[in-house]
């Protein structure tokens, strides 16, 4: 029998009271309220992600987990969808098995879209069946989110059977749907789909709340919708929820959901509520099995001495201390690696961009990047031609930008970027939403080659070039996570974001940002490693010869 005293933060009874915890055999026996003097500390129900890809963390699950139960975080609603479409099912198995060898709860759902559409290379396909199959297993709880929304809106058989196996077993759906209001929102929930983690202004939120479904209030390393949609916090607490859906490494060292309950209490929100949104809507909308400080449940809470920062001193799980000023207190884990990669070199003459055009001159989309938003805009820009090749401008801020295959050998997809920033030099990933192809955003074809070549050689990884070095960090695990301790990838991926801003790049996250220049889908101009595709038509502007 263990006894914890403090000050209750009860967010369900919504009580705050001087009392004490009775844990024993992993469950809280009582909570009950004293008169005593108690130590100078906070009780709360742990912090719950509800909506994360573990992989963008760059970090596999164990290693997350290490990061992550610092800052009080107890359980994730994960949706494996990013090694899925690397590995497949195998991929999905990974995350599961890797995961449960430390306390963190995951909570992983079944990927709905892999690929997630027909325009680009995956390394792998869940159909119907094989979707179904996940959804049937116990340590399967959701459908993740369906990011197909067109093939909802206009009655896909396929993406219907996905959605109706997951009702049928009375599991719920994520959604995935920017943008979308009015009526097609409306059908979008209709179809049983429950969430939505995209909404990036304050009236879509308010729509899709007006259709029935939850708010995940979204603050990541690259899309930060929380200034947006806060107010709804107020309007509508018992249907928000917070999550992070992509946190980089360095930033996953800083903070977690803590940090989204801190900002909350300073901008006024009332400490229920909040706390709410921090744990309770999750664990009752997707029924996990996650305590939330209530007689019976699982031992699962945070100790905080600082009620305005959210200052986690320790964090429960099963009623074992696993985090405690400072110290994780778990022991690391032997972990396996899993990949899909096939190596191969480019030079730089595979990264030009060629035209039949006799003129001097062009006219060219470009795809503009929104710092801190998954959207991207469009711009028309007049380009230079030379000896039948368009070139870029790094003068006037316009490179190249390019997606390889990293599947099989094939010719390198090239466009252009505006906006990007970098004055001398290239970037480039094989973190690259949703297939994971390699991206790179460069000055010069030259040192396109090389960065891709760098990332190729590693069998994945982030990397930068300019004409003084190469630095790459390898993520051998799928092509987009390490294996390593998680404070040392945080350290070095941030170096590696100092060195792309000290080569020009002007944005808040220049890795995370090139990532979600391969997602089709989300407006509006994405590049894939087949072409240019317009992400509000749903098509190519054109498409890779090959």
């Amino acid at each position: 029998m263990t006894t914890i005293q403090g000050i209750m933060i009860d967010p369900v009874q919504r009580k705050q009271f001087t009392g004490e915890i009775e844990i024993e055999n992993g469950k809280i026996k009582d909570v009950r309220e004293v008169s005593t003097k108690v130590p100078d500390q906070y009780i709360m129900p742990g912090f719950v992600d509800s909506h994360i890809h573990i992989e963008s963390s760059m970090l596999i699950p164990s290693e997350f987990a290490r990061l992550a139960v610092r800052h009080g975080t107890v359980a994730t609603v994960s949706d494996p969808h990013e090694i899925a479409n690397v590995c497949g099912i195998e991929g999905v198995e990974y995350m599961i098995e890797n995961g449960n060898k430390v306390p963190l709860k995951f909570n992983f759902g079944a990927p709905s879209c892999v690929p997630a559409n027909p325009f680009e290379t995956a390394g792998a396909e869940l159909d119907v069946d094989a979707v179904e199959s996940l959804l049937k297993r116990d340590d399967i709880l959701y459908l993740a989110e369906m990011m197909n929304w067109p093939g909802v809106l206009n009655d896909d058989p396929d993406v219907l059977a996905k959605i109706a196996a997951a009702k049928k077993l009375g599991k719920p759906v994520d959604g995935h749907a920017p943008g979308l209001k009015g009526e097609a929102a409306q059908k979008y929930a209709n179809a049983g789909i429950s969430t939505d983690h995209e909404c990036f202004t304050i009236e879509e939120a308010r729509d899709k709340l007006k259709a029935g479904m939850i708010i995940a209030i979204r603050e990541g390393s690259a899309a930060k919708n929380y200034k947006a949609l806060i107010p709804l916090l107020a309007e509508a607490p018992d249907k928000i929820l917070f999550c992070s859906d992509d946190k980089h490494p360095d930033d996953l060292v800083v903070g977690h959901i803590n940090l989204l309950a801190a900002r909350s209490l300073k901008l006024g929100h009332n400490l229920f509520d909040t706390l709410r949104a921090c744990s309770v809507n999750t664990v009752n909308h997707y029924g996990l099995n996650v305590g939330l400080l209530q007689p019976g449940d699982p031992a699962d809470f945070v100790v905080v001495d600082d009620l305005d920062a959210m200052h986690v001193t320790q964090t429960w799980i099963d009623g074992v201390c696993v985090y405690k000023d400072g110290s994780v207190l778990f022991d690391d884990v032997d972990s396996t690696r899993i990949n899909n990669f096939s190596k191969s070199t480019f030079t730089p003459g595979d990264f030009a961009f060629k035209t039949g055009s006799e003129s001097s001159t062009i006219e060219m989309p470009a795809i503009v990047p929104e710092d801190g938003e998954l959207m991207t805009g469009k711009s028309m820009e007049q380009l230079a031609v030379k000896d039948g090749q368009v070139l870029a401008d790094p003068d006037r801020d316009i490179l190249k930008v390019t997606v390889v295959n990293r599947y099989k050998k094939a010719k390198p997809a090239v466009g252009f970027i505006k906006n990007f920033g970098l004055k001398d030099g290239a970037i480039a990933s094989s973190v690259a939403h949703d297939c994971h192809n390699i991206i790179a955003v460069g000055t010069s074809d030259e040192q396109l080659s090389e960065v891709v070549n760098l990332v190729m050689e590693a069998e994945g990884g982030v990397a930068v070039v300019n004409q003084d070095l190469q630095k790459v960090l390898a993520l051998p695990v799928g092509g987009i996570m390490s294996d390593r301790p998680g404070d040392e990838v945080g350290a070095e991926y941030q170096k590696l974001t100092h060195m792309a801003k000290e080569m020009g790049s002007t944005l808040n996250s220049p890795f995370m940002t090139i990532s979600f220049m391969a997602l089709l889908v989300i407006p509006s101009l994405k590049m894939s490693d087949l072409g240019l595709f317009d992400g509000d038509k749903f098509e190519f502007l054109y498409r890779t010869e090959s």
